[in-house]
């Protein structure tokens, strides 16, 4: 593995554990941020892979983006573009007055995020 590759992975996994903070806090829990990081744990997981695999990242938070660019090689993924749609609504828009994430919806975005993650980590990285 790269140096390059290693952090991109060192940098969404800080995004993983940001997420659950900001989701699980007793105390001004902020559902906003916890979802923001969440769609930054996957970018980076994909990123991770596209470095690996020799692809220039390109400048984009669209999940489905890059997920094109790896289905050839990891055809698996296919069945997270539902969620990668949704996943990337939450790098801007709701980082910004007028949108709001829900205790709900957080939920939802966190249990969605520990299953992207476990399958990077189990499937896609373990491959190396």
């Amino acid at each position: 593995m790269s140096a390059i590759h290693l952090e991109w992975i060192e940098k969404a996994e800080g995004d993983y554990h940001t997420a659950m903070r900001d989701y699980r806090a007793r105390k001004y829990p902020n559902y906003d941020s916890a979802c923001f990081h969440a769609q930054q744990c996957c970018e980076k997981y994909l990123k991770a892979v596209l470095q690996r695999d020799g692809f220039i990242i390109p400048k984009t938070h669209d999940l489905n983006l890059l997920l094109d660019l790896l289905l050839p090689s990891q055809p698996f993924l296919e069945v997270y573009r539902n969620d990668f749609k949704k996943l990337t609504a939450y790098a801007v828009e709701f980082r910004y007055p007028g949108e709001s994430a829900s205790k709900e919806e957080a939920e939802e975005i966190i249990n969605l995020l520990k299953r992207v993650r476990k399958e990077f980590r189990s499937k896609v990285l373990a491959a190396e």
